[in-house]
């Protein structure tokens, strides 16, 4: 028994629902694992990866925008407006992703936002490189 449940909720379905050892999240004060017994907090997510390793050792990746994460003792809900599987994105979909993110920011004149803006496409073209798409 891991003592550790998460939850990875879209719009459309529960992408995946528990136990997991650990969660890594890219959360925007900096990323963080997630084991039981974490501190509460609720968070919001930069685009990118959650890794997660299920009870059984096996490692489970996703990408998600428009994310927030609610983390317990032995709880991680992470509700996303966008999931898509690892294994599912292509450099035409990233692409996609840093393009809105661009777009987003340019809306604003508020330097704070459109620092975080620049954090998460600097995240997504360094993710993109790394996976040599």
């Amino acid at each position: 028994m891991t003592d550790l449940f998460a939850e990875l909720i879209s719009p459309e379905r529960v992408v995946f629902a528990g136990e997991v050892r650990s969660v890594v999240l890219p959360g925007v004060e900096g990323d963080m694992t997630v084991m039981p017994g974490h501190q509460h907090l609720v968070t919001a997510l930069h685009p990118g990866i959650v890794f997660a390793i299920d009870a059984a050792g096996t490692g489970r990746r996703a990408f998600v925008r428009g994310a927030l994460a609610e983390v317990t003792a032995k709880r991680v809900t992470i509700l996303a407006e966008r999931v898509l599987a690892v294994e599912e994105l292509t450099g035409d979909q990233i692409d996609a992703e840093i393009l809105q993110l661009q777009t987003q920011r340019d809306a604003t004149r508020d330097e704070a936002t459109r620092a975080g803006f620049d954090v998460s496409i600097a995240r997504l073209e360094e993710f993109k490189a790394g996976l040599e798409l």
